[in-house]
Formats: C-alpha cells, sequence, structure tokens
C-alpha cells in the first residue's frame, strides 16, 4: 500500500511538473499567466519543506491545495491555447 501511495506522489509530481513547464513554454499569454503555476508549485514544495523544521500543520494545510490550484491552472491555460490554436484562421 506504502508503495502504490509513493507512485501516486510520483506521478502527480510529474504531471504537475510537466504541466508547469508546459505553461511557461507558453509565449502567446501575459507573463503573470505564464509564472502563476510554477510561483503556486514553488510556494508549495517551500511548505512541504516545513515539515523538515517540524511545522506539519502548515504543510499539511497549505502544501496540497496549492499543487491542486497549480495543476488545474495549468491544465486550463493548456486547453486554452490548443483551443485557440484549433480554430481555423487563427496564426500559430
Amino acid at each position: 500500500m506504502l508503495f502504490a501511495l509513493a507512485l501516486l506522489g510520483i506521478a502527480v509530481l510529474g504531471a504537475l511538473l510537466w504541466c508547469t513547464v508546459t505553461v511557461a513554454r507558453i509565449r502567446d499569454i501575459p507573463a503573470w499567466r505564464r509564472a502563476l503555476p510554477l510561483t503556486l508549485f514553488l510556494l508549495s514544495l517551500a511548505a512541504s519543506l516545513l515539515r523538515a523544521v517540524d511545522i506539519p500543520a502548515v504543510a499539511n494545510a497549505v502544501a496540497f491545495p496549492l499543487n491542486l490550484a497549480a495543476i488545474i491552472l495549468s491544465v486550463r491555460e493548456i486547453r486554452a491555447r490548443r483551443s485557440r490554436s484549433a480554430t481555423p484562421g487563427s496564426a500559430g
């Protein structure tokens, strides 16, 4: 069971990294929208590191929602870009 949970965590981390890097490489959106998912991911990473200094309550309350928000924003931006590029007559 612990092994399956570790695999799930690694899969979520990989998906999060892929999504944030993909959004950071989109050039037709404003810079703040490109940086927002990566910023949320780094904030969640910093919150997770609070466990190392014996502050797990903050890490448990903040890290997962920030990761979830980063994934949702990234997927939204990726889908919006795909729909913009799929419309006929669009440049790019």
